[in-house]
């Protein structure tokens, strides 16, 4: 049977343009917590729905509020019409860490499954009830599975309590493979906002992530965890495009000398290769942070960053090309690591305008336009600030 006698029509018109069915039969399972949008549908929890699918099916999620935690294990599309909201509430650990098997409380978890898509789906951690730093909470993870997660929005994944502020929990998106697995995930055209630590974080060698076109916005000046907007780490790939990204500020940080941790609104930690471009990037203490190799860097502005720098490279081999910095407290590009180029970037107002160590060798810094800086070109001493960073792990 083909797919378009599953659909009704307008859904049908939505999903044509936007989605795809994994294989050429498959049904459309509705789902409607009070059947009052969709009198018809034959579930009121999507879990329910979930359960009954088969490989390839669509599940179209009617507007409502769904109170539960929701796991998918097979391929298949959420679709959720415009008001669909999932809520859960009492959230429970229904995963582990791929990394270190501590307990995970994942709103909507995605684990072993290739070709999962969930598109137009609000999820609110508003209620989540969890009441200490454990289990780690989450909006939305992929673990050794793939897909995408498109015009989706993640929001108010942090705990409650002033307790808990300092907590290294509560984060928007996660991506993460283990045992030898892959993950490998497109994230595009979503909303994160209100989480307490990471708002998209990508994990381990296995994972490739394709971070495209989100906002992502910090809490603002907190004293609590030392949030990160976006985070590529520990052995994962991908680049991160087009995204916007700010408020990512730990107050406790004024200080370079004094500082003890460190927020940042992009960061790769521990991945080599990653490309970062065209995001604009505003109101953090390093705007994008490399402790890594390889790693692209261009075309990307930055404005903003108290204490630390728009751009700091610690590393080598990277490239910094034609990106715009704009109000960097310490400097606009900051270099630690060998054979790095840094060209044709434009730096407005920075304490200096590109800092290189004294212990880089064969850097390349040609073409660079540096207005507004009393010093343009510095080489300090090492600071090694890849230790005061906090990533979510």
């Amino acid at each position: 049977m083909k797919l378009g006698s599953f659909i009704p029509a307008a859904l049908f018109a939505l999903l044509a343009s936007t989605l795809a069915c994994s294989s050429a039969f498959c049904r459309v399972l509705v789902v409607d917590d009070d059947k009052a949008d969709c009198p018809a549908a034959s579930f009121t929890k999507i879990q329910d729905a979930v359960n009954a699918a088969s490989p390839g099916d669509i599940i179209r999620v009617c507007k409502g509020t769904y109170v539960e935690q929701v796991s998918v294990h097979i391929p298949l599309t959420i679709a959720a019409e415009n008001g669909a909201v999932l809520m859960p509430s009492g959230m429970q650990s229904n995963t582990t860490s791929l990394f270190n098997a501590a307990p995970l409380a994942v709103a909507l978890l995605v684990s072993d499954a290739t070709d999962v898509t969930i598109h137009g789906l609000i999820v609110d951690g508003s209620n989540n009830g969890i009441s200490g730093c454990a289990p780690d909470l989450f909006g939305i993870a992929f673990q050794n599975a793939s897909g995408t997660v498109r015009r989706t929005t993640v929001r108010n994944f942090k705990l409650v309590g002033a307790n808990l502020i300092g907590c290294q929990s509560g984060s928007g998106i996660f991506v993460e493979s283990g045992g030898g697995q892959l993950s490998s995930v497109t994230l595009e055209t979503n909303s994160i906002h209100d989480f307490q630590k990471n708002g998209i974080t990508a994990n381990e060698v296995g994972t490739s992530v394709l971070i495209r076109a989100n906002t992502v916005t910090g809490v603002g000046p907190t004293i609590g965890a030392a949030q990160n907007g976006i985070q590529i780490g520990f052995g994962a790939a991908g680049a991160i495009r087009n995204n916007t990204v700010s408020n990512n500020v730990w107050s406790p940080c004024t200080a370079v000398a004094t500082c003890a941790a460190v927020a940042t609104n992009i960061l790769v930690t521990q991945s080599d290769g990653v490309s970062i471009s065209g995001n604009v990037v505003a109101v953090g203490q390093v705007g994008i942070f490399v402790d890594g190799n390889s790693a692209t860097v261009a075309n990307n502005d930055t404005s903003a960053d108290s204490v630390f720098d728009g751009i700091r490279l610690q590393g080598s081999d990277n490239i910094s090309r034609a990106n715009t910095v704009v109000n960097a407290a310490e400097a606009g590009i900051y270099l630690d690591g060998n054979n790095n180029v840094i060209r044709n970037n434009t730096i407005t107002e920075a304490s200096v305008g590109i800092l290189k160590t004294t212990t880089s060798s064969g850097t390349l810094i040609q073409g660079n336009s540096i207005f507004d800086s009393i010093i343009t070109v510095q080489d300090p001493p090492s600071i090694n600030l890849a230790k005061l960073i906090k990533p979510v792990r």
